[in-house]
């Protein structure tokens, strides 16, 4: 059915508290979207929405979204697999026109982690574990990376002020892009500044500056067969991979010690499908829901060896001037987190950058991009791999 392109990216300004609705907070990411890509509701053909329901006071938003967008009465469905949602959406959405069954797909990923406290919100975060054999022990997102962290440090001799470097480069781009929540700089410093906030502990090893916050925010992306994608867009974006994979829930059933098996599994169908290695990316967004997470996808993806991704934040290698530039759009950790919303404004980013539009944060020339977005704690895994 020929090549699947992408025409049409967007995204809400990400924020603590979004004082409007969810179906408004939508609108946001997709009234971004359907200027992005120059069309109107009738040249939809069917939406994809994506959210962790566990966050939403609404069932079932895809309708809810559908009537208010102005997409009915074209089919819509709802999706979630967590923190990875808007990029299983991304699949699913190109496996509607890879098939020959919709012309063009909204891809719609959206989250109001404010409707909810930050204790409820912790509580929901821990439920998706096993609710039956490890939820009810207090294990919380922090800690189940933490582990990861703690056993990477005694494999890789990795130290706290290695992933320290990670988030003064998320810092850095964070305060260029003004769709993130936090904009503010942080330093190496702060993190051995026991006064510091940043300093201040979570889960060991993982301190306050280790970890990305909640938000609000709203994500769009619109997927076109070949013929379409060509005759409205100028500057389309194909899909040339996918991968997705799954993990065990329970931690019992993995090895902690070689980083997050999902992330290598997409990522090696993703490269396969795609006809490229991990040399031929020219740029990377990856999933820094805490600092040792950026650093294992280092690993997990191929741009270093186990053990050796420190090197590469060490050396500035995934800074924008690097050698395989990595978040400089300051990522999950500048950004912010809202679940549903987050695979969405990854894609939104390498799109950007591969058209040379990406402003402040653009990178020199980049041919070919690619989204790692995680969901949960490695439970779920997507890669994405795209080219001008």
């Amino acid at each position: 059915m020929g090549k699947v392109g992408i025409i049409g990216v967007g995204q809400s300004a990400f924020v603590r508290g979004y004082p409007g609705s969810i179906r408004e907070l939508a609108f946001e990411g997709f009234k971004d979207a359907m200027e992005d890509a120059q069309i109107s509701t009738k040249d939809v053909d069917a939406s994809v929405v994506c959210s962790a329901p566990e966050y939403d006071k609404q069932r079932s938003p895809a309708g809810v979204f559908a009537e208010y967008l102005g997409l009915v009465p074209q089919p819509t469905c709802y999706l979630e697999s967590l923190c990875s949602s808007s990029s299983m959406g991304l699949r699913v959405a190109y496996s509607l026109v890879k098939s020959g069954l919709h012309d063009v797909v909204a891809v719609i990923g959206f989250q109001k982690m404010s409707e909810i406290s930050s204790a409820e919100s912790q509580e929901r975060m821990g439920r998706g574990a096993d609710i039956q054999w490890e939820s009810p022990f207090g294990t919380m997102m922090p800690a189940y990376y933490a582990m990861y962290a703690r056993a990477h440090m005694e494999t890789h001799g990795t130290t706290p002020d290695d992933l320290a470097l990670v988030r003064v480069k998320a810092a850095t781009y964070g305060q260029i892009n003004d769709k993130a929540v936090y904009r503010k700089p942080v330093t190496f410093e702060m993190f051995s500044d026991p006064t510091n906030p940043m300093s201040g502990p979570v889960a060991s090893p993982l301190r306050v500056g280790d970890c990305c916050a909640n938000a609000d925010g709203s994500s769009c992306v619109i997927v076109a067969n070949e013929e379409k994608a060509k005759a409205l867009s100028e500057k389309p974006v194909w899909i040339l991979g996918l991968g997705a994979a799954s993990s065990p829930v329970n931690m019992t059933g993995r090895d902690l010690f070689t980083g997050l098996t999902v992330a290598r599994q997409a990522a090696d169908q993703a490269y396969k499908m795609a006809g490229v290695t991990p040399k031929d990316i020219d740029i990377a967004e990856v999933h820094d829901c805490f600092t040792i997470a950026e650093m294992m996808a280092y690993e997990n993806l191929g741009f270093a060896k186990p053990g050796e991704g420190r090197e590469l934040i060490k050396a500035k290698e995934t800074y924008k001037e690097g050698s395989i530039p990595v978040n400089v759009d300051g990522g999950l950790l500048s950004k912010g987190h809202p679940i549903g919303a987050t695979g969405g404004s990854q894609i939104r980013t390498i799109v950007l950058q591969l058209r040379g539009e990406a402003g402040k944060m653009q990178v020199k020339d980049p041919e070919i991009g690619l989204v790692h977005n995680i969901g949960g704690v490695g439970l779920y895994g997507n890669v994405t791999i795209l080219g001008r």
